[in-house]
């Protein structure tokens, strides 16, 4: 049983890092109900870095939030609805440098979060980061501003919309039986182009080589945002199966 239904916090910056993956190799990491949702012939995952302040229950004040530093590898994705086909994400990790998400996700709050070490060197153009938990790790460098450039997107509004019609994300309950969808939403959305520097992922440095190649990068700052538990619409939810790939959705 949920206690907390919504959760606000202030977007402090959010990077979303794209790959274009090989469809198959996509296809056999995802649950039994989830298929890659495809853009030119490819599926399109990645990494999304959240900066967060003031996160609260949506009845607490704002002065009394906490922040935290977080990272989603995640999957563009699509299941059918009852009343067509849907899309969103699926997340395959989460981590997080603060201690409520770790032991709340889950419990009080769809999607289960592992603690992990953060390093974050930020600017108004630059961002470096680091990322460790234990065999786990994330290492990125992305300077903001420049023309856009993607091979999935042909201009910046393009991504834009693509990612914000992905804002139900499914993962593994903490049986590893279930998946729970949380649903993200803001009244302001604005992103910004960026260059890519450097980018080391574990996870998907593990894919077969070739399977995973980096797309695209953006930026996003200064927003509010509303965190919601998605099932409260759902009277079906959908049956969780088994990765079927030598790399686990949870990434063990």
């Amino acid at each position: 049983m949920r206690i907390i239904r919504d959760v606000r916090a202030q977007l402090r910056r959010r990077l979303l890092i794209s790959y274009r993956v090989d469809p198959a190799v996509a296809a056999a990491l995802l649950p039994d109900g989830f298929r890659p949702q495809l853009v030119d012939g490819s599926a399109v995952a990645g990494v999304c870095v959240l900066g967060l302040e003031d996160i609260r229950p949506r009845w607490v004040r704002r002065r009394i939030g906490l922040r935290s530093e977080n990272a989603a590898h995640r999957i563009a994705v699509e299941w059918d609805g009852p009343d067509g086909v849907e899309s969103g994400v699926f997340i395959f990790e989460r981590h997080s440098s603060a201690w409520h998400p770790v032991l709340f996700g889950g419990r009080l709050f769809p999607g289960v979060h592992r603690r992990a070490r953060f390093r974050i060197a930020e600017s108004e153009d630059r961002v470096a980061l680091t990322m460790a938990a234990g065999a786990h790790s994330l290492d990125a460098d992305v300077e903001v501003g420049g023309e856009w450039s993607s091979t999935l997107f042909p201009s910046i509004e393009a991504a834009s919309e693509f990612y914000r019609s992905g804002r139900v994300g499914w993962s593994l309950a903490r049986d590893g039986q279930r998946v729970e969808p949380v649903a993200l939403a803001s009244d302001r959305w604005r992103v910004e182009a960026a260059r890519l520097h450097r980018l080391r992922s574990s996870f998907f440095d593990a894919l077969p080589e070739g399977a995973a190649v980096f797309d695209s990068v953006v930026v996003m700052r200064d927003l509010p945002l509303l965190l919601s538990d998605a099932r409260v619409a759902r009277t079906d939810p959908i049956a969780a199966g088994v990765g079927r790939a030598g790399v686990s959705p949870a990434g063990a």
